[in-house]
């Protein structure tokens, strides 16, 4: 019988992925108490501040200065999933939208002909550590809509289908589905112009959680060429079918039959994307993702030009105060507010 793993590699920074996904980072910091400017309550001396990758003291800055995070910056090209699974992320951008965001919430954003946009990570918490853990998936647009219009859109935590079971012995499998729903009631719709809005792309974007010993069965795709990979990130032991992985690690597994996952040694997480390829050319210089090199030019031209439509915030990196009620303020006015705290 065929193994169900087609391939593992090891869990890097970032996460390797395959078409339609370009990049996928799991963020972990165990950032410390705040202070009266939302960035750690502790010396910064010896970081490489700016560009300050390197875990020191359970955390790292980023592109940040003072708030951990990253200010101001450019895309072209390609879309921009995060799952904020605790702590906070704080959004601006250059359409004008803003957002504060966690607790399981996911922001989508279509980043098309040019968005700049930054997402600053603020330490509201000046009494106790501020742990933020979250993911930022690249999922890339074909051709013909490289170029659409910018989208920004917010998937709150309570819109996203769970799918939850317990077994007879009382281990518990929950499964949220922020793209690609399936026996979970309907997820929020992607950006119009997403490839995961296309018919026949099946793109899912799912966390997993099991409990020691619990077990859950994937379904099979949609489409014989869907492409399916299991993050196995955090557990000791996962079983994927008959295969055993020991440490963790990115799967590719068969995506057209039932996949049977499994917390053989403590309870374990994973995230898995899929999807049909676009199956088109790459080319990326940074933070624009082009079919063509001549693209990515013309893009670094439109952005020196127009920079994507500037920046009408007084800073590179600003934060959203000290009131921790997640908001959304979109493009066209409208005002969201979400009451319910926030996980520690």
């Amino acid at each position: 019988m065929a193994s169900t793993v087609l391939e593992t590699g090891p869990l890097g920074f970032p996460w390797v992925t395959v078409d339609p996904f370009l990049f996928c980072v799991h963020h972990l910091d165990a950032y410390p108490a705040g202070n009266d400017r939302f960035g750690p309550a502790v010396s910064l001396a010896g970081r490489d501040l700016g560009q300050d990758f390197e875990i020191r003291d359970g955390f790292r800055m980023y592109h940040g200065h003072v708030v951990p995070g990253f200010p101001q910056h450019p895309h072209r090209g390609f879309e921009t999933v995060t799952i904020v699974r605790r702590g906070l992320c704080d959004h601006s951008d250059s359409l004008g939208a803003a957002a504060r965001f966690g607790n399981g919430d996911v922001q989508w954003i279509t980043a098309g002909r040019g968005i700049v946009h930054s997402e600053m990570f603020p330490l509201l918490r000046r009494d106790a550590p501020n742990p933020l853990e979250l993911f930022q998936i690249w999922l890339n647009l074909p051709g013909e809509d490289k170029l659409a219009e910018p989208h920004f859109s917010m998937l709150w935590s309570r819109q996203i289908p769970v799918l939850s079971a317990v077994d007879d012995r009382g281990a518990r499998s929950e499964v949220r589905m922020i793209a690609g729903a399936r026996g979970a009631g309907p997820a929020p719709a992607p950006p119009p112009r997403s490839w995961a809005s296309r018919p026949g792309s099946d793109v899912a974007i799912w966390t997993l959680r099991l409990d020691a010993g619990a077990s859950f069965e994937l379904p099979p795709a949609t489409s014989a060429e869907t492409v399916r990979t299991l993050y196995f990130f955090r557990g000791a032991r996962l079983a994927i079918g008959d295969d055993l992985l020991t440490s963790h690690a990115a799967a590719v597994v068969r995506a057209t039959e039932p996949v049977r996952v499994h917390a053989a040694e403590g309870e374990c997480e994973l995230l898995m994307l899929q999807g049909r390829p676009i199956g088109e050319p790459v080319v990326q210089h940074g933070p624009f993702v082009m079919n063509t090199r001549a693209e990515i030019e013309q893009t670094m031209q439109d952005y020196r030009r127009t920079r994507f439509g500037g920046w009408p915030w007084p800073s590179d990196d600003p934060v959203h105060g000290s009131d921790p009620t997640r908001f959304a303020r979109h493009v066209d006015g409208r005002t969201e507010r979400v009451e319910d705290p926030l996980s520690a």
